[in-house]
């Protein structure tokens, strides 16, 4: 109770009596607070209600009670010599005094409570995210994005593009190449990979419209890509190389390798020459065999450990976060020097990362550390579960753990045993229903965007067709060149037809001009307007 002007209430004070005592309080204070006594003074007692008990705020009378709190405040007594129990007295507004605080106002050592261990939820009884008790007659059904434009009348800025319309266009429509360069370009780290191996958008997106701009299959137009990277002459035939070659590692360890084993022994050569700190390369995951996943190799051991092709992609710039190989690399992450091993598809990717400043967050560091890029020829890569799982484990009854080597040669599809002996060797056709379906619209066998492309066409059996791109990719080459046993490219014109079917069955799958001189990046509405897919799907509730 509060004193008026410095005073107690009198008797002429009756409404103030009244009006202070607040209508959601108890009720015998609201309704029945009797009338102060006409001769009470500043030093008199407190008052007390009808039943003896203090009015809030008041000590009791006769308490010992140095801080003047009653039973309001909370406080322990004992030690504190406030006549209270040990126990903290609860106040009348329901509440208590902080548990770690001296009468004087000093903090107490705080005390912890120790998080339980080896125990969780019980879901037996239902699934951990399933409602409970909801009334009847009441909808609890999350609302959709369409809800934001109830909420705002704010225009959404012209050419602003979600993740969701990424994945209405590329990834729901099974048009994904699964090169993670969404996930690399997303500035807020907002995109990750699913158990499915697909981009998934794990929390909140921004609408930055990166991960449009920089998709393959979505917003970069590749084919300008390779003119921007290579110059005016770099997309006719096999482009305009430096120079081409024929070669293998002479070492032992080839026999394990792809065809002639350049790509490991490159990248050997680079390690031991100080001018790469790692190279990402794919690696069979631990979980599922001849499943590919992204590894930095970061010791010539490693790379030879690693040696062979997997048909399956491992999204490598989804794993550009430097962080996870923090322990392996000798050098700051700022400061790294990295190789790269992809598919033409993720080259193109990396190089248009790099051409602009803008922070990529986590991946920032790795995409900036890429310094030598080799791509792979490749006419269409494949879903590994519908690959390896489907079509040769459960239709061809191949154990998977049984196969020692696969490859994609002259148009068959061979896998070997631990033994070196034919498992299958059957027409590459008879497999593409586990093909990614948006590699039908890639131009772009020989990699047009990289230092350096390797593969098996063009060349005799246990060598690989080199082609040198850029003086980068010339400086790898040098660095390679004497422990090597190569020649001229037997086999120009097997490239370049290779090429062009590549090139031919992309223009029927494309539905979009396919148009080297365009702007390089391609807007969601033209590009809907071409496939057919939903403009903003993300105000529709998909």
């Amino acid at each position: 109770m509060a004193a008026v002007a410095g005073r107690w209430p009198t008797m002429t004070d009756r409404r103030f009596w009244r009006q202070v005592a607040p209508a959601d309080v108890a009720p015998e204070f609201a309704e029945s607070t009797p009338d102060p006594p006409a001769d009470r003074t500043d030093t008199d007692p407190p008052l007390v209600t009808d039943g003896g008990r203090p009015m809030p705020g008041v000590p009791d009378d006769g308490q010992d009670d140095d801080c003047g709190c009653g039973t309001s405040c909370g406080c322990s007594g004992g030690d504190s010599g406030h006549g209270h129990t040990e126990e903290r007295r609860v106040r009348p507004d329901g509440g208590t005094g902080a548990a770690n605080v001296e009468p004087d106002g000093k903090l107490k050592p705080i005390r912890f409570t120790e998080p339980a261990t080896g125990s969780s939820q019980n879901v037996d009884d239902g699934r951990p995210d399933e409602r409970v008790d909801v009334p009847d007659g009441v909808d609890l059904d999350t609302p959709g994005y369409g809800i934001r434009s109830e909420m705002s009348d704010i225009e959404e800025p012209e050419g602003k593009t979600w993740f969701m319309e990424l994945d209405e266009a590329v990834i729901q429509d099974d048009r994904c190449i699964q090169c993670g360069t969404c996930v690399a370009a997303c500035p807020s780290d907002s995109i990750g990979i699913g158990d499915d191996d697909l981009p998934k958008l794990v929390k909140m997106c921004t609408g930055c419209s990166l991960c449009w701009d920089m998709c393959p299959r979505g917003g970069l137009r590749y084919e300008r890509q390779w003119k921007i990277t290579g110059g005016d002459d770099n997309v006719k035939g096999a482009g305009d190389p430096i120079t081409e070659f024929s070669a293998k590692v002479e070492d032992h360890w080839r026999e394990n390798a792809q065809d002639g084993g350049l790509v490991t022994s490159v990248l050997c050569h680079l390690l031991e020459a100080g001018e790469i700190d790692g190279a990402l390369i794919a690696t069979e995951s631990d979980d599922a065999e001849w499943k590919a996943e992204s590894f930095l190799a970061t010791t010539p051991e490693e790379c030879i450990e690693n040696a062979g092709s997997f048909y399956n992609q491992t999204l490598a710039l989804g794993n550009l976060d430097l962080t996870q190989w923090e322990h392996k690399l000798d050098v700051p992450l700022p400061e790294a020097s990295l190789a790269l091993v992809g598919t033409p598809c993720e080259i193109e990717g990396i190089r248009a990362l790099q051409d602009f400043d803008w922070d990529y967050a986590a991946q920032e560091d790795g995409v900036r550390a890429i310094d030598y890029t080799i791509a792979l020829m490749c006419t269409k890569n494949f879903n590994y579960y519908s690959l390896i799982g489907e079509l040769i484990e459960e239709e061809r009854g191949i154990d998977r753990a049984d196969i020692g080597k696969m490859d994609v040669l002259h148009g068959k599809m061979m896998v070997y045993g631990e033994d070196g002996e034919m498992l299958l060797e059957e027409d590459v056709e008879n497999f593409h229903d586990a093909a990614l379906k948006g590699c039908d619209e890639c131009a772009d066998f020989t990699g047009y965007c990289a230092d350096l492309t390797v593969g098996s066409v063009g060349s005799s059996d246990e060598y690989s067709s080199v082609i040198v791109r850029t003086e980068t990719g010339l400086r790898a080459w040098e660095l390679t060149e004497p422990d090597l046993d190569y020649h001229d490219l037997e086999d120009r014109s097997a490239v370049g037809k290779l090429q062009g079917w590549d090139k031919k069955k992309a223009f029927d799958a494309l539905q979009r001009p396919f148009d080297p001189d365009a702007p390089r990046f391609i807007d969601y509405a033209d590009h809907a307007a071409n496939y057919g897919t939903e403009l903003h799907p993300h105000e529709s509730d998909h």
